[in-house]
This record gives structure tokens, sequence and C-alpha cells, in this order.
């Protein structure tokens, strides 16, 4: 028995050193040294609110991978992307996670949506060294003790309360009602509403409402009676559809400003066309003139990708060059330890994993500038930066504004 084990030994050293001598040979850096694939998790939501977003978003992600892996992979070794769908529901993400971390041993995990899905997920991945990339916003992700386990390419509700305060402010409101749903980020939200909207003389008011309700009638009263100049609507499609029913047989003839997320494609399909025309919308802004952002359309066969698809598009390409700039074992502690050495810096700026793999071998650095931004992050996680786009529902189309 002893001796079968030492021999299995000595033929993995030498298929190990093989190996190590094909990668040289291809200019592609020190091999990893374990074998088989190196396993990468996408946590989207397939189904619930989320689910307008979640398929493409993994469509893009395993695009991003077959390329790299036609192109020869990551110093000698192939990726695997194991998708798995959070239902937009905490439960079921907390489920799917522990499937990719415990039982398919991902190192990381991408694309998490919805910022109740990420709070819940994200304690088992820190638990876990595995790195965690999120388009989730509230500002109470980036707070938890994550260790650097986490970094988001969404930006955080400090900055987008602030955006929605100014947008209303700049197209007339004085007085400004928020209602939403109990989520992570309404609290913080509301707060940056109504520091901007303050700033220019005007009031605000909060509602929250349950989002399982069949009706927001009675919710919509109270609103009514303070006949605000502008309602923000902080909640999701499926609750946000809802909203603007009620508001629509209530008369609410003044702003609607909500969430790019929500008032989207399938929001218009699903109500008659008055009842959300003229609603505006904020959304974080994709780089759409970049080259990568046209790539994203191409791998995501979408004329105008969302900015999730972008975002995790970015996501999969900083870990995929992560992996090709370090020199250690594969491991989620890997990627956090090195992401920032090539998302940001004095390097080469590179769009996309191959071009950025290239010049790593030949021992160059490189600065990712993506398709969602330039992604830089901070000590925290947060993106230093973002544009963000604004349309409104126009004869039953969402037609751009702006982007700023």
């Amino acid at each position: 028995m002893t001796i079968k084990n030492t021999s299995i030994s000595r033929r993995g050293v030498a298929k190990g050193a093989a190996v190590l001598a094909v990668a040289t040979a291809l200019g592609g850096g020190v091999a990893f040294a374990q074998d088989g694939p190196i396993k990468l998790g996408a946590l989207v939501p397939l189904t619930g609110a989320g689910g307008p977003y979640g398929p493409i978003m993994a469509k893009t992600m395993q695009a991003v991978v077959d390329e790299v892996n036609e192109a020869g992979g990551v110093k000698g070794r192939k990726l695997e992307l194991i998708v798995e769908d959070t239902q937009t529901n905490p439960e079921a993400a907390v489920r799917a996670a522990r499937k990719l971390i415990e039982v398919d041993g991902v190192i990381s995990i991408s694309g998490t949506w919805a910022s109740s899905v990420t709070t819940a997920v994200a304690p088992l991945a820190w638990q876990s060294g595995t790195f965690l990339t999120t388009t989730s916003g509230a500002d109470s992700i980036t707070q938890l003790p994550h260790e650097g386990y986490l970094i988001r390419t969404q930006p955080n509700t400090t900055l987008q309360g602030r955006k929605f305060g100014e947008f209303a402010i700049e197209e007339g409101a004085k007085s400004v009602y928020m209602v939403s749903p109990q989520t992570p980020f309404v609290d913080s939200q509301f707060e940056n509403i109504t520091k901007a909207v303050e700033a220019a003389g005007g009031t605000t008011e909060l509602l929250v409402y349950d989002d399982k309700k069949p009706s927001y009638r009675s919710e919509v009263d109270t609103v009514m009676r303070a006949d605000p100049d502008a309602i923000i609507l902080g909640g999701y499609t499926p609750d946000t559809t809802v909203m603007l029913k009620d508001l629509y047989r209530a008369g609410y003839d003044g702003l609607k400003i909500g969430f790019g997320y929500s008032v989207n494609e399938k929001l218009l399909e699903s109500v008659p066309a008055d009842v959300v025309e003229g609603a505006m919308t904020i959304s974080p802004s994709p780089n759409a003139d970049s080259k990568a952002y046209a790539r994203v359309g191409e791998l995501s066969g979408m004329a105008n990708p969302d900015p999730y698809t972008a975002q995790v598009y970015d996501q999969i390409n900083l870990i995929i060059l992560s992996l090709a700039a370090s020199d250690a074992e594969p491991s989620g502690t890997m990627l956090k330890d090195t992401v920032r050495t090539v998302s940001q810096g004095d390097g080469e700026t590179v769009d996309n994993a191959i071009d950025g793999i290239k010049l790593l071998s030949e021992g160059q650095a490189v600065n990712y500038d993506g398709a969602s931004g330039p992604v830089d992050f901070d000590e925290k996680g947060d993106i230093t930066d973002s544009r963000f786009r604004y349309d409104q529902v126009q004869d039953g189309k969402i037609v751009l504004l702006k982007i700023f």
C-alpha cells in the first residue's frame, strides 16, 4: 500500500512538470499546480423579480469563459462556470451558494442581484474564503465584515439616493414622496434623497409598504393626501407594477421616478400604456461608447445591454485577469489579494481577459477598464465613480434622456 501511494505521487509530480513545461513554452508563465478546471460560480436571478436580467447575465459570463478556454485557458488550465439561480430570494440564494461553495468547490461567486440576496450570501463567502462580486447597491453590504472578499460594480445607495433627489429637483419638484418595500437600501436611499432635496429647499416623506399585497390603494390614498410633486418608486418590477396601476386609478399626474431595473420592458408589456406613460427612471450607466460595451452586445445578443449584464462581464473578466496575474494557487484569497492589481493602476489599459492574459504573460502590468466603466475599487470594495442614465417612457417605449 505504501509503495502504491508513492508511485502515484511520483506520477503526479511528473505530470505536473509536463504541464509546467508546456505552459512555459506557450508563454503562459508558471502553471497552476493542480489538474482539472478552475471552478467559478455565477449566482444570478434566473427567476423572480430579477428574472428579466439573470439569464442574459449568465449567458454573457459563460461566453467570456468559453472565449478564454478556446484561447487556451489560464496558465494551462481551463475554466468552468457553474450557474445557480437565486430566484431573487435570500433563502433560495443561500441554498444555491452553499452548493456552489461546499459541493462544487468554486473559488468565486459573481453576479448576485438584489441587496437582500447579497446580504444573505456574503457571510458564506467570507467565512469560506470565496471571492464575491456583486451588482447590489445597499450601503450596508460593503459595511459588512467581509475582510476584502467582496467587491461590487454597482454604485452604492448613498450615490444613487443623491442622484434621485437631484433629478427630482431638476425636474421641478419641491415635495418628494418615496414609496418602497422594506429593503436593505431603503433607509440609506431615502436619507440621501432627503439631503439632496432639502439642500434645494424641498421636503420629503417616506412610506414603506408590504411588497406582497395585491393592491396599494390605501397607501396611494395616504400619498395623495400629501399632494407631492414627485413620487419615487423604490420597489422591484412586481410591486412597482401594482403601485403604478393604483396611482393611475387615483389620478396622480405628478412626476413618477423609478429604478431602471423595475420600470423596464417587462413592466411596459404588462400594463396599459397610459399607466406608465411619462414615468422616468434612473440607472447606473454602462460605458456605452466603449469597445467592451459593444462586445457585451455581441456576446449577449442585446442591442443595448442593461447595466447588470455589463457589470458581470466586467466581474468575470477581472476574476480571470486576477488568476492570470498571480502565481499562487487559485483561491478566493488569491483573488481578493490580486484584483486591484489588474483593475486599477498604471498598467496597460485592457478591456478583455484575452488581451490582458497575453500582456501579463509577457511580464506587463494591466489596468482593466470595462463595459460598466473604470471599475476602480476603494478599500471597502465600492467602485469610486459611476455615470448614470436617465430614461422616460414615451409612447410605450423607454427613451434615453441623458447620460451624466
